[in-house]
Formats: structure tokens, sequence, C-alpha cells
């Protein structure tokens, strides 16, 4: 259990607090979900910059890692879903838990042979993208809770589309990253004879 796991774990202790403060409604809600978000989200740069530095990676982390950013960018996705005034947030989850699903699964079946397989540059640019589109929408929404910002032409109709835009522009490259670690790790779906 070196610094970067160490990170990592507390990456998943602050999930359910993010999504604690996404949900329940008190004062600065969206503010305190997005400070949480952007301390998890900076244990997940150094957590790796830490480990590559100093010769730390482990398969513990190239498990946990990856398993640990699912966990956080997929709660703001199922905290979106029960906020947002959107009928395509329910379809935007249902993307990205496909696949994140199927990606787990090839990579089970990677493990069965005892190999672990690492993050990828898209499936690292799909995590940032996520990343953005939700640090993006949490700022927006706290925004919307000051009249005087709501009371500015068309910031909420407009604020509200870029959300999406982004939103959905990190659902094509979690699509896109998905596909690329099915089609590289394709070789473990053949069927094998004694």
């Amino acid at each position: 259990m070196n610094l970067p796991n160490k990170l990592t774990l507390v990456r998943c202790i602050l999930t359910p607090i993010f999504l604690g403060c996404m949900l329940i409604i008190f004062p600065y809600h969206y503010a305190a979900a997005l400070l949480v978000f952007i301390v998890a989200s900076l244990t997940d740069y150094f957590d790796g910059k830490i480990a590559r530095k100093n010769h730390l990676i482990t398969n513990l982390g190239k498990f946990l890692d990856p398993l640990a950013d699912k966990a956080l960018t997929t709660a703001a996705f199922i905290g979106f879903v029960r906020l947002l005034p959107s009928r395509t947030m329910p379809w935007a989850l249902f993307i990205v838990l496909a696949r994140e699903f199927a990606v787990t699964s090839v990579r089970l079946l990677a493990a069965k042979d005892g190999v672990v397989v690492a993050a990828s540059f898209a499936g690292k640019l799909k995590t940032v993208m996520q990343m953005v589109a939700i640090i993006y929408m949490l700022a927006f929404r706290q925004a919307c809770q000051f009249e005087t910002v709501r009371a500015i032409s068309g910031f909420v109709h407009w604020g509200s589309r870029l959300g999406m835009a982004l939103i959905w522009i990190s659902v094509a490259a979690t699509v896109i990253s998905g596909i690329q670690y099915i089609w590289q790790l394709r070789h473990y779906f053949k069927e094998t004879t004694d």
C-alpha cells in the first residue's frame, strides 16, 4: 500500500461524500460537491504522477485507479440524472455504464491470464473529458442559485445547452475509448480448446 495507492483510496472514500453533496440540498451544496470533486480529481493526477516518477506502479494500482475513476465520474452522472431537467441524461448514464461494464468484463477476462490492463491514452482522455463536463455543470448549477446570475439574459438557457454538449462530448469519448479497449483485447473472446 504505497502513497499512490493511498491517494487512490482517498478518491474512493471521497466519492460517496461527493454524491451526498450533490443530492442533499443545503446552501451551496453544488459548490461543496465541486470542491470535493476537484480534490478527488487531484488525487487522480498526483497518484499517477508519483507512481510513474518513483516507479511505484503496482498491479493493485493498475486495478484500483481506473475503478476509482469510474466510481467518481459515474456518481456524478447519477447525480445529474436526479438533478438535471434533461430527458437525455438517463441515456448518457446508460451508455457510460454499458461501456464500463463491457470494459470491466474484458479486464476480468485478461486478469484470468494474469494480465492487468492499465488505462490507455483514450481511457485517460475520456476521464479528462468527463471531469471537464462535471466541473462545468457543478459550477453552472451553483451559479444558477444566485438570482443576479439567473437574471442575465440567456445565461440559464445557453449555459445549460453548453453543459449538455460537454456531457455528450464526454459520452462520445467514453464510447470511443471503450471500443478501443475491446478491439485491443479482442483475442480474449476467442474460444480455446485443449
